[in-house]
Order: C-alpha cells, then structure tokens, then sequence
C-alpha cells in the first residue's frame, strides 16, 4: 500500500515508516519539520534501504493535503503537538493545530476519496483513572489541553465514520513509549529540556544534564514514585503496521490500548537504564508535578484480539537500545 504518515520524520512517525517499508509499504512522509528533523528522513531511507518520498508540508496546508493525498491507501495521523506543560501555557496553539490541523486533513482524505485512517491518540484521554489497569471502556476525562485535543479529535473521527460509513478509523491510545531502533541510527530528539522520563534520563547518563528530577516520592505504589507502562517504540511501530492492514471496508472505528500492560516505576526505570547504560543516573526526589497520576497501565487485551498484535520488548531491551541511540548521538540528530 501506499501511505502518507503525517508527521513521519518524528519519533514514533521515524520508526513506523521503517516498519512500513519492512513489510513492503511506500510510505510518503509529509511534516513540516517543526519538531523533527531531516536528517530522520536520511536515516529511514538507509535503514528502509530506498529511497523514502517526502513532502515538506504543514498540516493545516489543505492544498499541500490534496497534493500529497494522490494514489495513497491509507493515511497515519502523527503530526501532533505533544508537549503536556506547554498546551497548559499555550492552549489556543494546541487547538489550532492538533484539532483544526486534523479537521484539515479529514476533510482533505473525503475530497481525495482516501477512506482509511490510523490516529495517533494517547492514554491522556483517560485522565485519572478509576483502576488499572485500563480498558477502553474505561471513563474518558482530560486534565490538560493536550489530552483535551486527543480526545476531541477522537471524538470528530468517530462522528465522521457514523456519517460516512465508507470510512474507516483506529485510534491507538498509546501508553509511554521508549526506546529507540536497535542500530541507533534513529530515536526520541526532544528539542529543550525532555517532557519524557526516559529521554531525560538518557540525557543525564550521556553528562547531557546534571541530575533527575523525580516529582513526587510519596505516591501509594511500591516505592512512592509514579508507575507508568513504557512500550518500546519499534513495538509501537509494528503495531501501527498492523493497523494500517486491518482496515478494510465496514471495519468502522475502534479504539485500541497500546501498552504491554505492566507498571514500571520511575526508580525501577532508573534503575534498569544504570545497568544497560553502566552509567549512574543521580537523581533527586521533588514535589509532585501538577496533572500527574501515581498509577497508570494498559490492558492490552483488546489490540490482540484486533490486530493481532502484542508487545515483545522488555524493559531492558527498552534501555540498551535508548542507550545506544543516545550515546551515538549525544546531541540528537544535531550530532550528524
């Protein structure tokens, strides 16, 4: 199939155009570079082994959509800002480009006749939730813009496939992904200080950054730190191949979890990132972070039964391969 993947060059967007291009997918990428970079492109095509096309383009562009939409299958819907703390201080930006950029690219897949969708959604839909772990029957609440832009988009894709019962959606509710590619070639680029636990961490082994911070030591969990479900990227990657491949005509739309559906503490990853970097990880127990949860993991059960789809990757092999991409590439992809 041929597949535009908005928001190719990013993180999990990387990572699934190699996993497109394993099983013998065209996937054009079409970003705007706003929080990627171009060297990605470089590197998904030498790891894709060919050439991969690319269009520079923005999401809210509905002429540069139209474009790109020519001859494609299927789209993947990355393009995304993502930075919880940064929707609270900017939440108009937030809902111009996540929601008015998805209403732009909605509209531009019904002109072109382009009929099948797999969204990038996120656990953050479910709030704080009742129990863990989570199923998606579980209630949806947000406690930020970012997560309120998830859920809303969520919400128009499954309006649209009501009314146009041609088309076909899923929206993966993704858990904490980690880890990079297993040759180091590409991984997590947060641009400033990480928003993330493990790429910050990564940073702080590579002498990037001084210290961790820990906010909160005081939460009813084993060891009072925030327990979270971390999946690997390239599991996550092969689960938006799946995706991409189960839509078919009456699938409809469905929410699926993406998590390996177990809890990993903040101390158990700094610990587990020590003994894959040898590198000691000093960190420092803070105040807990406003909109923070203490517990929070999938249940998987329902992207097996799907997709077919289920995770492999363990913890460890979560941080030898962050480790590895962060220690080629100390800087990013600034470092090429």
């Amino acid at each position: 199939m041929k597949i535009l993947v908005c928001g190719g060059a990013g993180y999990i967007g990387s990572h699934t155009c190699v996993a497109l291009a394993a099983r013998g997918h065209d996937a054009v990428i079409y970003d705007n570079f706003s929080n990627s970079s171009p060297v990605a492109v470089e590197r998904i095509a030498e790891l894709a082994e060919r050439p991969v096309a690319l269009v520079e383009g923005d999401i809210r562009d509905a002429a540069q959509l139209a474009a790109a939409l020519e001859g494609v299958d299927a789209v993947i819907h990355f393009a995304a800002f993502k930075a919880v703390g940064e929707s609270c201080e900017q939440p108009l930006a937030y809902f111009e480009n996540n929601i008015g950029g998805s209403v732009t690219l909605l509209q531009a897949m019904e002109a072109a006749g382009v009929a099948n969708l797999v969204f990038s959604s996120s656990a953050t839909v479910y709030g704080d939730p009742d129990s863990v772990p989570i199923r998606e029957d579980a209630p949806l609440r947000v406690t930020n813009p970012y997560g309120r832009t998830k859920l809303v988009v969520e919400e128009l894709i499954g309006d649209l496939c009501a009314a146009r019962p041609g088309f076909n959606a899923l929206l993966l509710r993704y858990f904490n992904p980690v880890g990079a590619h297993p040759s180091g070639r590409i991984g997590e680029d947060p641009g400033g200080i990480p928003n993330n636990l493990m790429p910050y961490i990564s940073q702080v082994a590579v002498g990037a950054r001084d210290c961790l911070s820990v906010f909160g030591g005081d939460y009813p969990t084993p060891d009072g730190t925030g327990v979270r479900d971390y999946i690997h990227v390239m599991d996550l990657a092969e689960a938006h191949v799946r995706a991409v491949e189960t839509l078919r005509p009456g699938f409809g739309c469905q929410a699926v979890n993406l998590g390996t559906g177990q809890g990993v503490s903040v101390l158990e990853l700094v610990r587990a990132f020590e003994e894959a970097s040898g590198r000691k990880v000093p960190y420092r127990v803070i105040a807990r972070r406003a909109g923070d949860v203490a517990m929070c993991w999938a249940d998987p059960s329902r992207a097996a039964e799907v997709l077919g789809w289920r995770a492999r990757l363990d913890l460890q092999r979560m941080c030898e391969d962050a480790w590895r991409w962060q220690s080629a590439n100390p800087a990013g992809y600034r470092s090429a």
